[in-house]
């Protein structure tokens, strides 16, 4: 029954923290994902789907490697972290990628995506 407790305790974290971040990542970024996405916007909707991947590849791993639920959700937090600072760092190197994003430059949403997802991926390599 232990079993069955811990996989409902995370899963369900797992899908609230995922929210969160949802939820503050369209806050830090200056345009309005889900406006630009219901408009069909697909660069948008690529920046986005790839910063959820990143953020959900360490999600994955803290689940897995963690022996603790705190644990987990500290580094669920810190996840939240390097996904936001990839994002300010990509702004900064590219000062017009939220425009391009904006005007659905697929390209630019494409990058952002893969950048989120490669972060994502060594984020989620460091805790094992």
């Amino acid at each position: 029954m232990q079993a069955i407790y811990a996989y409902v305790l995370h899963l369900l974290a797992g899908l609230a923290l995922l929210a969160v971040f949802v939820g503050v990542y369209t806050r830090i970024t200056p345009f309005r994902e889900f406006a630009l996405i219901r408009q069909g916007n697909l660069a948008a909707a690529l920046s986005l789907s790839g910063a959820m991947i990143g953020f959900c590849f360490t999600l994955s791993s803290s689940i897995q490697h963690n022996d603790t639920f705190l644990m987990f959700l500290v580094w669920s937090v810190g996840a939240m972290l390097v996904q936001a600072l990839a994002y300010a760092g990509l702004a900064r190197a590219l000062p017009d990628m939220d425009a391009a994003i904006e005007s659905n430059n697929i390209g630019m949403g494409g990058l952002m995506g893969a950048i989120s997802v490669t972060v994502g991926l060594i984020n989620a390599a460091c805790l094992s």
